[in-house]
Order: structure tokens, then sequence, then C-alpha cells
């Protein structure tokens, strides 16, 4: 396991640095140009370009990348184009809104998908079957936006209710009412990651329901609870493992649309707003961030497998 774990390791540093390439690469191919930015009206030629100087844009694409590069190898991710902080600073100060709101939506979103899907698989083609598959199919196909729109418009406008946008109610500093403003937006979350995860667990327990295993256990007059519970439950927990790795990365990323919906200050809304101001350190930062959580996700993902299926074994 230990040399396993080690070859995947060796295997993610080329691709972190091809990742680390093509976002470079993107970012500085986009349309508009950060200086603009600083630039005001009585502002000549020489100020603009001592600027783009100073900022180390006026260097060729190759030499700022190797130079941002030599950088973050040495734990400097850079300092912010617009804010003129330490990007690390401004991620780690975000991190725990986004933590907070998407750790909660994924274990909401585990808590109700399972029992639900297994339940739905075990009734194939049934009246609670069959509404489940409507509200999964409403939930993919509605786009996040709009339905936290709607949340804030009859919850926060019409009902008064709950709050519609922030984190905190100025004046106030209690548990209680951060738990009241991430309500909506965990809701949104949550019933976008609810509608894809029962598509898969209910599938995969129909499928394991038919394997020569369950019919033996009810030959041996099992009950179809305890099926489900002692023998199917642990198989169908495979692609929710592979779910949960693909996962790990919004734990950085945030939900970018939800966040600005709700106006939530974390990962997301700092993305966007880097993404407005074209602050490349800040977009390099997330970006590479996500990009290890992604393959540190896979790689648990593939232990895990071998701990929850022992036949599933990682060896070369």
């Amino acid at each position: 396991m230990n040399n396993y774990i080690v070859r995947r390791i060796a295997q993610a540093i080329p691709l972190l640095f091809v990742i680390s390439i093509v976002s470079f690469t993107l970012i500085k191919l986009a349309p508009g140009d950060p200086v603009l930015s600083f630039v005001t009206p009585n502002m000549g030629a020489e100020d603009v370009e001592r600027i783009r100087q100073n900022l180390g844009l006026d260097q060729p694409m190759y030499v700022q990348y190797v130079v941002w590069l030599k950088n973050v190898l040495s734990g400097d991710l850079g300092y912010s184009l617009v804010n003129h902080r330490p990007v690390a600073e401004m991620i780690i100060e975000r991190l725990p809104a986004t933590f907070g709101l998407m750790g909660a939506s994924l274990l909401l979103s585990l808590l109700i998908s399972i029992p639900l899907s297994m339940i739905a698989g075990s009734r194939q083609n049934s009246l609670f079957d069959r509404g489940l598959s409507l509200i999964s199919y409403i939930g993919i196909s509605i786009p996040s936006f709009w339905f936290g729109m709607m949340l804030i418009y009859f919850f926060a406008v019409q009902l008064h209710w709950l709050p519609s946008m922030g984190m905190r109610t100025v004046g106030m500093d209690s548990a209680w009412d951060i738990i009241k403003h991430g309500i909506l937006p965990c809701t949104v979350l949550t019933f976008m990651n609810v509608s894809v995860y029962m598509r898969y667990i209910r599938s995969n327990t129909i499928s394991q329901l038919e394997e020569d295993y369950v019919q033996i256990q009810y030959a041996y007059g099992a009950t179809k609870g305890t099926v489900l519970l002692r023998h199917v439950l642990k198989n169908v927990l495979l692609p929710v493992i592979t779910i949960l790795g693909m996962s790990l990365p919004e734990l950085i990323a945030g939900a970018f649309i939800t966040e600005s919906v709700f106006s939530w200050p974390g990962m997301g809304s700092l993305g966007i707003s880097a993404v407005h101001g074209l602050d490349y350190p800040i977009i390099m930062g997330i970006t590479m961030m996500s990009s290890v959580l992604l393959v540190v996700g896979n790689l648990v993902a593939d232990i895990l497998y071998g701990v929850v299926d022992p036949r599933i074994k990682t060896t070369g």
C-alpha cells in the first residue's frame, strides 16, 4: 500500500505541472489588462508602463510563469494585483466559510441520498421510486442560480423567514445567526448534490439486488432490510466514494455560482471577483489548490475502495 501511495504521488507531480502550464497560459491569453484597473485620467503612458513593470507584466509569458512557479515551490502564492495582499492570506481567510458551507451540504447530501436511493432501488418502478426519479431529474435540470433566487424570493422577500445574503447580520455574532444565513445556500447545494447522488446509488442498488449473493441471503431467510443494510450497502458505497473524491476540490473552490447569488464570503465569491478583476495570482492559487485536492481525493477514494471491498487490491 505504501508503494502504491508513493507511486500515485509521483504520477501526480507531472500532472500538476501540466495543469499549471495550461491554466497559466489560458489566464494570460484571456482578454483584458489588469493594469487598466490602476490607470487614472491623470496618468501618462510612462506611468502606465511603470505600473506594468512593477507588477512584472512586461516580461514574456514564459518568464512570468517561471517566476510564478519558483515562488510557488518556495511556498509563496504571490500578491493580489487588486488588493495588494498575499494570496495565501486571502485564501486562508475565506476557507472557513467555504469549508462550513460545502462540508454541511456534502454531509446532508449523503445522509439524505443514501437511504432514499436504496429504498427506491429496492422498490423499483413503485410510486416512491418514480417520485424520487422525478425530483432527481428536476434537480439535475434546473440551474442552481435560478433555484437560489426562487428560495430568496419566497423565504427572504415574501415570508421574511431567512436572510437573503451574507454570512452574518451586522451587530450579531452568534452561531445561530450563521446557521440562518447558511440555510438557503446549503439547501441549493444539497438539492443539487442529492439529485446527482440518487441516480448513481439507485442504479447501483438495483444491480446489486440482482446478484447471486442477494438471492442466497433470501434463501437463508434474510429479510430485505437485513440484505440492504448488511450486504448491499457496502457495495453501494463504491460509487459514493468516487463522487466524494471528485467533490473534494469543491471544499476549496466552493460553488462559485451559489456563493455569488447569496453573497457568501467564501472561495467562490473570491474567485468570481478575481476573474472580474483579472487578478492572476488569486485565480492560479485557487486553481492549483483545487487541483491538488482533486489528486488527493482520487488517491483517498482508491484507498477506501480496498477498505470497503477487500476484493479490490491496489496492486500493480
